[in-house]
């Protein structure tokens, strides 16, 4: 056959079409391969077909029970009423008390603490967190975190220095998961009283405000700004020392000449946390002569915290 240049363009045609006979020709064997798979219920491509219909699909979003409270008088159906009631019930406000009596001048006293944390102080707090117990929502696990200790030394000292000298909780630091729970062995759980929860911080926030807490515990011992018959939160003062506390006291009264009647007053400062007035807390501390770098710290840690929500799944 002569080479011409009509010849070569045909060659070329030809070939082209020859090409996609057979493209075509395999990838319809592939469909018809993957199509057989995908209905075998053990092969991996039942699984792979399966995901791939379901994530084009609405997901459906999850319904709460509908639930009664003591301040409806009917059963709440409506997401708005639902959210009244499990704000009321998981996250109550703090009570209006009389802060009248609250003067604005105090008396600053200057201690020797200094405000700048330490390197120790964040390590010794980071391996005294228990191994995954904070929520992983927030990409941070304590495992992680203990971990990475030696890289990340540097850099999370400087944030948490950075955040006492400006005297500011980051509003990252302020989110919360909280877990809702049902009661076990209720035959309703249609009451708001019915359940439970578990409030999961943020481990970057837990490791800073339990450094917060030791150094405000350092000073308060040291000046001697608590009662003797403290016993909560104090080094080397335990249940067992509250205890023989009560029993001399009792026995005090009992080898009195006068005959006197004993009564215990007991209150539950847990169950109380959720309702202080913040505006007295602080005015409490700042007439403890508190230092204030923690003041001013403890009130932006107070400040616009928010939770989310978790049912089930």
């Amino acid at each position: 056959m002569q080479s011409t240049l009509e010849a070569w363009n045909d060659y070329l045609k030809y070939n082209d079409h020859k090409n996609k006979i057979i493209k075509e020709a395999k990838r319809s064997h592939f469909k018809l391969q993957i199509h057989e798979l995908s209905n075998e219920l053990k092969s991996i491509w039942c699984f792979a077909k399966w995901v791939r219909i379901e994530s084009q699909l609405l997901k459906k979003l999850s319904q709460f029970l509908s639930l009664k409270s003591n301040d409806f008088d009917h059963i709440a159906d409506s997401f708005e009423e639902k959210t009244e009631i499990l704000q009321k019930k998981f996250f109550s406000s703090s009570s209006q008390t009389n802060i009248s009596d609250i003067s604005k001048s105090f008396i600053s006293l200057t201690m020797s603490f200094n405000s700048v944390l330490l390197q120790d102080e964040m390590r010794q707090m980071i391996q005294r967190v228990k191994v995954d117990k904070a929520s992983e929502a927030f990409k941070i696990s304590n495992k992680m975190l203990q971990a990475s200790l030696t890289k990340l030394t540097s850099i999370l000292i400087r944030l948490f220095n950075v955040c006492v000298i400006h005297k500011y909780h980051l509003k990252q630091f302020k989110k919360a998961q909280t877990i809702v729970l049902c009661k076990s062995k209720k035959s309703d759980y249609i009451d708001s009283k019915t359940y439970w929860f578990i409030a999961l911080l943020n481990i970057m926030s837990k490791i800073l405000k339990s450094i917060m807490i030791k150094r405000l515990n350092d000073i308060t011992e040291t000046h001697h700004m608590l009662s003797n018959t403290q016993m909560r939160v104090r080094r080397k003062w335990f249940m067992i020392s509250a205890l023989n506390l009560l029993v001399d006291q009792v026995h005090a009264v009992w080898d009195c000449e006068i005959k006197y009647m004993i009564f215990m007053l007991s209150l539950d400062i847990a169950e109380m946390f959720n309702h202080v007035s913040h505006i007295r807390l602080l005015h409490i501390l700042r007439m403890r002569r508190t230092l204030n770098y923690i003041v001013k710290w403890t009130r932006s840690f107070l400040k616009d915290r928010e939770s989310s929500l978790m049912f089930n799944e």
